[in-house]
């Protein structure tokens, strides 16, 4: 079974990235640290927190869990952001997956980019299939027939036969929006809410797919990289992720754009991931759940932004116990690695299980040694069983139709 990274991926797109040449270590690799007066990097400032405080250790999820969010599988072809083709490839084995699963309590795990056509049939037979229960698949869209003047309507039929392959969702990447273009990778941006798409919205509701959206990623990552965006260091190490000028629209733009498909396809159930793309201004957030009843959030990748705002998280989570939905986006090493705050393995699931289930103060949101996100730490909201119960498990049961 061939192994698969996200930098291979972005690759393939023609999107490596570039770092700014401030250098992660490798792991296990300890770099000494400037002494006295000398000059010191901020790659290399490693502070040590002199605050002794209570430290908790969270091996195994207090409930069961269904991880909703994970890419355990990719798209092999593309260009410049647009994935095509049906040929995927596993990043990781169902059998490996399973030992980390089994000793955090995840019961299962649903892996976002199962790819299409005969991809996804091989994505579900390697993982769904091969271990019942333990796994579910979702499809992609299939851009790769983007120009056909037929599109709308291919694109429908894919999600029927999607479903009847045993999909239990669509994954859209932030391909939409921010990477596929009227020609396919030249031409003006295709708008998040472009009509062409609304077969695809009504069919996943008609086949019962949720659709498990991202079509944008923090506010940062839309302004200048300079001295004032407090995510330098991120972006630095990962300049693709930058979406400041050229023909990007702006932040406000997407999301825009995205309440317009959840106000005209009422009837279809999108999981806004990333904490409803704003982890950072749960005001808005809150705004967008109270507007549309058919949107959930999921928590991936963004304990780190929900963390250092613990008392505003804390009565998020009380007021909207039964749309947030676990999820971290895990990605296997060895890319997952080059995502601290992703990558699967046991110490992925404590930091989410202490955040959730604890009060701790003051720690850290990824296994690494210089914080990747952003340099601050982190604080438990300590939630209540009867809300955990239904983060952990019960609200994803609901939104992807598993038997209770």
């Amino acid at each position: 079974m061939s192994v698969w990274d996200r930098r291979q991926w972005l690759k393939s797109l023609g999107l490596g990235a570039v770092g700014l040449g401030t250098g992660r270590l490798v792991e296990g690799e300890e770099k000494p640290c400037p002494s006295g007066k000398e000059p010191l990097a901020l790659s290399d400032f490693r502070p040590k927190s002199m605050l002794h405080v209570k430290e908790t250790q969270v091996a195994k999820a207090r409930f069961p869990v269904i991880d909703v969010h994970s890419h355990l599988s990719w798209t092999a072809k593309g260009d410049k952001g647009v994935s095509t083709g049906d040929k995927v490839t596993l990043s990781i084995t169902g059998k490996d997956a399973l030992a980390i699963m089994d000793r955090k309590n995840v019961r299962t795990m649903v892996n976002l980019t199962g790819g299409t056509g005969a991809g996804l049939e091989e994505t579900i037979a390697a993982f769904d299939k091969t271990h019942p229960g333990r796994f579910l698949t979702c499809a992609e869209p299939s851009y790769g027939s983007f120009l056909e003047t037929r599109y709308p309507q291919i694109q429908a039929d894919a999600i029927a036969a999607a479903a009847k392959a045993g999909a239990h969702g669509l994954k859209v990447l932030k391909t939409l929006g921010l990477y596929l273009r009227e020609q396919l990778t030249d031409g003006p941006l295709v708008k998040v809410d472009d009509k062409r798409f609304d077969p695809m919205w009504e069919d996943c509701a008609a086949h019962h797919q949720p659709v498990f959206i991202h079509i944008g990623d923090p506010e940062a990552f839309f302004l200048p990289v300079d001295c004032t965006n407090e995510r330098w260091d991120e972006l630095g190490h990962h300049p693709d992720w930058s979406f400041y000028g050229k023909d990007f629209p702006s932040f406000k733009e997407l999301m825009d754009a995205r309440d317009r498909v959840f106000a005209r396809h009422p009837k279809t159930s999108f999981v806004a991931l990333h904490v409803g793309h704003d982890a950072e201004n749960l005001e808005f957030v809150a705004q967008s759940l109270d507007k549309f009843p058919n949107m959930t959030v999921e928590l991936g990748a963004r304990i780190g932004e929900l963390g250092r705002q613990p008392r505003t998280a804390r009565r998020f989570f009380e007021k909207y116990q039964d749309r947030i939905l676990f999820g971290t986006d895990a990605v296997p090493p060895p890319d997952g690695d080059n995502y601290p705050q992703q990558v699967f393995k046991d110490e992925l699931y404590e930091i989410y299980y202490r955040f959730l289930e604890t009060e701790d103060e003051y720690f850290d949101y990824a296994p690494a040694p210089v914080p990747p996100q952003g340099r601050w730490r982190i604080y438990g909201v300590g939630l209540p069983e009867a809300i955990l119960k239904k983060v952990y498990f019960g609200n994803a049961v609901r939104v992807l139709g598993l038997p209770a």
